[in-house]
């Protein structure tokens, strides 16, 4: 039997589980709500404004704001949509798919230190993080 443990995803994993634990400030919060747009216009790239909102579950207008500070910083950008005049398209620029595809911080730090646990430590880290997200 192979008991080789993926050490990423068991980090991702715990990683999760902890910030269910942690009180969230707001520089994290706000590094969630930016990734998750992120997201939301990879999904349906070229998207539109309308629906991204629809996919974050947030109006437009508080959806259009973020875009602004996202096409701002770099990480979005707006074309005009060649089947529609009056419509914009929003794409991920390439600082924004890095930004998208970065593993949490978090994770990160959690992945290091696992990282340097044996095979039956994390075989046993492993097994805690399956009790936890009961």
């Amino acid at each position: 039997m192979n008991w080789t443990v993926p050490v990423d995803k068991l980090a991702e994993r715990l990683g999760a589980v902890a910030q269910r634990w942690v009180v969230d400030g707001p520089a994290e919060r706000a590094d969630r709500a930016r990734r998750n747009l992120l997201a939301a216009i990879a999904e349906r790239e070229p998207s539109t404004l309308n629906e991204v909102a629809a996919n974050v579950g947030r109006g437009a207008p508080a959806v259009s704001r973020a875009v602004d500070a996202l096409v701002r910083s770099g990480h979005v950008e707006r074309a005009p949509d060649p089947d529609n005049r009056r419509r914009l398209c929003l794409r991920l620029t390439e600082d924004g798919r890095k930004l998208l595809d970065a593993k949490p911080k978090a994770s990160a730090v959690i992945a290091d230190r696992l990282g340097r646990l044996a095979q039956s430590e994390l075989r046993a880290v492993e097994r805690a993080v399956e009790i936890l997200e009961r």
